[in-house]
């Protein structure tokens, strides 16, 4: 087998990966990035779990099912008749599809543009060099040889199954398996009331499925701010989602065509739900199985993410990890921010990513995103704080979109106004927080943004009045 040399190889091209293999090589770095998606032809896909079967395919589909549900429910309130509103669902996967591949293709063209040598293909290691490591990419029965100076892992993660409920993707589904139902299941069951299960849940239910959401932990969003949670629940709620806290799963069965789920309700009585779909949400573990860590002594902990320090840096010198196969949120932004600083550490320089500002959103609606300490956090930990409100209600722009639902708040440090953390439900909630995240950064003060000018009307005006609620001094409310 003859070998190729490169400085930086990157296993993986989902965010972290591709990210990484860019920086690398605007930074002089002769790059290779080896990754094993593949499209429907057979052809590479790179982007990972975010482009093929997440974020993205499942951004399309929001954005698709809240046509429909606007187009049904809403349009006739600006004056516009539509008739009987019908949803082709094989034309909205297909649309689904096509953003993806553009997505897939993007990459491949920004690899030519960086002069990154891409290979299609699971990348493993198979020896350590005095100056560097050897690895090989297997692509069927074919294997190419790989000599890297310096190696990054980004090889992200998969859908973790339910003990007992294996994913078939035709009956008990994965975020994958629910991205290609054929047609609006009648009765869609979802275990796991996280990101994903909402999200999905949201898309399915605006097309007309009756969707019940059970959830193990007491608490609905117990990560999220307690007020948000609560706005968000009777939101869901009103909507026509069924979501039940507190369940102890105890057995799922299938037929033929229909899923059954045992389990025990919060209150102690045995349940049953029958269904004919169900999604299973319940957390995520790290691709690590196919990368023979053993051969070169990369340390896994017990979950089998590679075990890395602040920087990223695994117990092997040379040897690199980021994203979701390492500790922390698993987050695409995460993990592009983590790739971009390796490379930079890599030649020489001091990438830096700041944990504590890293924003969340889900995408349902209304969005809910957040950065910083929760309430609850805050009270925990027995910081002193201000706490600043607005609702969307009181926001011009958010009564012309006719969507006035939610609020912003803001936490500030009580003596010095520093914010510690901006929570957000409501229209458009996934960009009014960058704002927020750029202000943590800075270590703003909420009187910060509160002297600042904002464009009249827009949403972004809602966390000027938040920032000045913090004060007791909001204009508008």
């Amino acid at each position: 087998m003859s070998y190729q040399t490169f400085d930086v190889v990157v296993l993986g091209a989902g965010p972290g990966g591709y990210v990484a293999a860019i920086r690398a090589a605007q930074l002089g770095k002769k790059v290779a990035c080896v990754d094993a998606w593949s499209n429907a032809e057979g052809g590479p896909a790179p982007g990972g779990t975010c482009t093929n079967v997440g974020c993205i395919p499942s951004k399309a589909l929001l954005q698709s099912s809240e046509h429909f549900e606007h187009a049904r429910l809403h349009f006739a309130d600006h004056g516009i008749s539509t008739g009987t509103v019908k949803m082709d669902v094989s034309k909205m996967l297909a649309r689904k599809d096509e953003v993806v591949k553009q997505n897939n293709d993007g990459i491949l063209y920004l690899f030519k543009k960086n002069k990154i040598t891409f290979f299609h293909g699971m990348g493993e290691f198979t020896g350590k060099l005095d100056a560097g490591y050897e690895l090989a990419v297997v692509s069927g029965a074919e294997r190419q040889g790989l000599i890297a100076k310096e190696v990054i892992v980004a090889t992200g993660s998969s859908a973790r199954p339910l003990p007992g409920a294996d994913f078939d993707e035709q009956l008990i589904l994965s975020n994958d398996g629910a991205l290609r139902v054929g047609a609006v299941p009648k009765r869609l069951g979802i275990i796991g009331a996280g990101v994903i299960g909402l999200e999905l849940g949201s898309v399915w239910r605006r097309l007309g499925a009756e969707v019940t959401i059970l959830e193990g932990a007491p608490t609905f969003l117990a990560a999220v701010d307690a007020g948000v949670a609560k706005e968000a629940q009777k939101q869901f709620t009103r909507q026509g989602l069924t979501i039940e806290t507190g369940v102890t799963i105890h057995g799922v069965k299938t037929a033929k065509k229909s899923v059954s789920v045992s389990y025990t309700s919060a209150k102690g009585d045995p349940v049953t739900l029958d269904c004919d779909r169900l999604i299973v949400s319940i957390g995520r573990v790290p691709n690590t199985q196919g990368l023979n860590a053993k051969a070169v002594g990369l340390q896994l902990d017990e979950r089998g993410a590679i075990v890395v320090d602040d920087d990223c840096r695994t117990n092997l010198p040379g040897v690199w990890a980021v994203g979701d196969v390492v500790r922390g949120p698993m987050l695409a932004h995460k993990a592009e921010e983590e790739g971009v600083a390796v490379a930079e550490r890599i030649a020489g320089q001091h990438g830096h990513v700041d944990f504590t500002t890293i924003p969340w959103v889900i995408y349902t609606s209304p969005e809910i995103a957040w950065v910083g300490r929760t309430e609850q956090q805050l009270k925990m930990d027995n910081v002193a704080y201000k706490a600043g409100q607005f609702p969307f209600l009181a926001n011009g722009r958010a009564r012309a979109l006719g969507d006035t639902t939610g609020f912003v708040k803001i936490l500030a440090d009580a003596n010095t106004d520093e914010i510690l953390g901006v929570h957000i439900i409501g229209p458009q909630a996934s960009e009014l927080i960058s704002e927020a995240v750029v202000a943590m950064n800075f270590k703003a003060s909420a009187e910060d943004i509160a002297r600042i000018c904002h464009a009249h009307p827009s949403l972004s005006e809602s966390t000027k009045e938040a920032a000045l609620a913090v004060d007791k001094r909001t204009l508008n409310f």
